[in-house]
């Protein structure tokens, strides 16, 4: 893919248009030119030449770049039959915009401005704005000078072949749990610290992964009594747990959850195919996701949440279907639809190029969406990423009240998130300004660096400390 621009310096917004078209390695030139408020783009692609032509309403630069990206993807449409629902709108959080919209435009003037100025399609724009509503009452909640806690759990009983994130398959990495749980603990006594001497409060708490439950119930242990030791959760809304892999669950674990006020947990199937498991090496069985459920229900989970997943190889509308209904049996008072997305780590990446353009993925999320708001699961979170089947997005339904504070607030990048250990990501906001500090993403590395992380962690003192 080969891209030139003429006139202005919009060259990752051309890409990001491009890309929703057409994959990095496909034989495709355009050429992106501004005159003025005039975009024009000429793509040469498959022995064919296409155009596109775009205006901007406004100076602002914000509208230009807009219609740079719709003379590419008008030029694009007519070359490739991608579909591409969300428009233009590239970025992660296609809400977002919508969620600024509400108190000053009616719901028909924020539908045409998302249709017109960034060619939505009517259901993608009506989902955005039922997102929003809902994320506004959210956060109409959120108390003043709150803080959300993550601590990343790097591990899993095996990788999954469509699997991005960084984690490790537990039994070749056993040795690496312990120092990397000690190393966690010295990060949450710094972390405490700092947020005493700030004077927040803590209104969220939420462990990921990797698959927390992945670990022995003992050492998860250690890891919440360690927060409650050096953290004030008193004044706690969510604590969630992202257990995962079914195979993980057991009454142990589920009771030591329950009695260190772990109120929401994450259960995901992916899929109810046991063949479907099996392809992508999720090894787990189908009866073992009707266990957790029970187990957690017995141990007195309050609020749980199942992750599916749209466009697995191999599966169909039918089989959606299917999965949903097992689901929805279970009465789980979330679910999370994502779309299939593959990033260049995953194993499946070069089967995924070849379906990556199917549009089966559309129809499995609309029989997902259907099911799950018959049932009463309304969607209230929603991200985007790019390279999913479809150029679709993930979204969370949940029953009123079950809705995860935490996920609405990392999507809508309201309040600061303290992130503790491997691959997390500190995000530090004051109302438009939002700066992040990374940890190492991998086990031992963020092990071997535990000092240097710490360090890192007074950057978010210091950012709050300038500010009071």
């Amino acid at each position: 893919m080969e891209i030139y621009t003429y006139g202005h310096e919009a060259e990752n917004g051309v890409r990001q248009i491009m890309q929703l078209f057409f994959s990095l390695g496909d034989d495709v030139r355009v050429e992106s030119k501004l005159e003025g408020r005039r975009a024009t783009a000429e793509i040469y692609a498959f022995g064919k030449i296409s155009t596109g032509e775009a205006f901007s309403g406004s100076d602002e630069r914000l509208y230009i770049t807009n219609a740079i990206k719709k003379s590419v993807f008008y030029a694009a449409k007519k070359l490739s039959d991608m579909p591409a629902p969300w428009g233009i709108s590239t970025g992660i959080r296609p809400a977002k915009g919508a969620r600024k919209m509400l108190s000053d435009y009616s719901e028909d003037e924020i539908l045409n401005h998302l249709k017109n100025e960034y060619l939505m399609d009517d259901k993608k724009a009506r989902l955005a704005i039922e997102v929003a509503r809902r994320e506004e009452k959210i956060l109409s909640s959120m108390p003043s000078e709150s803080v959300s806690i993550y601590v990343g759990i790097p591990f899993c009983p095996s990788r999954c072949s469509y699997c991005s994130f960084i984690s490790q398959a537990i039994a070749h990495n056993n040795k690496y749990v312990k120092p990397y749980i000690d190393a966690v603990l010295k990060e949450i006594e710094h972390t405490g610290r700092i947020i005493k001497e700030l004077g927040m409060k803590v209104d969220t708490v939420y462990f990921g992964g990797g698959t927390p439950t992945a670990i022995a119930p003992a050492e998860l242990e250690r890891l919440i009594v360690s927060l409650d030791e050096n953290m004030d959760l008193s004044r706690v809304r969510e604590f969630c747990v992202e257990a995962g892999r079914p195979d993980t669950f057991t009454s142990e674990m589920m009771n030591m959850l329950k009695r260190n006020n772990v109120g929401r947990i994450s259960i995901n199937p992916q899929s109810m195919h046991q063949k479907t498991l099996d392809a992508v090496g999720r090894h787990h069985r189908i009866e073992d996701v009707e266990k957790a459920f029970y187990l957690a229900r017995e141990a007195g989970i309050e609020s749980i949440n199942a992750d599916l997943i749209a466009g697995l190889p191999g599966e169909d509308t039918e089989m959606m279907k299917y999965t949903v209904e097992k689901i929805l049996a279970m009465n789980p008072e979330a679910v999370t639809v994502h779309t299939l997305y593959m990033k260049r780590a995953s194993e499946m990446i070069d089967e995924f190029e070849k379906i990556r353009f199917t549009k089966n993925a559309a129809a499995m999320v609309d029989t997902a969406t259907m099911m799950l708001k018959g049932e009463g699961l309304m969607p209230y979170y929603m991200y985007k990423q790019r390279n999913t089947l479809g150029n679709l997005e993930n979204a969370g339904f949940a029953k009123c009240g079950h809705e995860s504070l935490y996920n609405v607030y990392i999507m809508e990048e309201v309040q600061p998130i303290l992130a503790i250990g491997a691959g997390g990501s500190t995000k530090m906001v004051m109302g438009e300004e939002i700066e992040r500090v990374f940890n190492p993403k991998e086990a031992s590395d963020y092990t071997n660096r535990i000092d240097e992380v710490l360090k890192r962690k007074d950057v978010f003192y210091d950012f709050y400390k300038r500010r009071m």
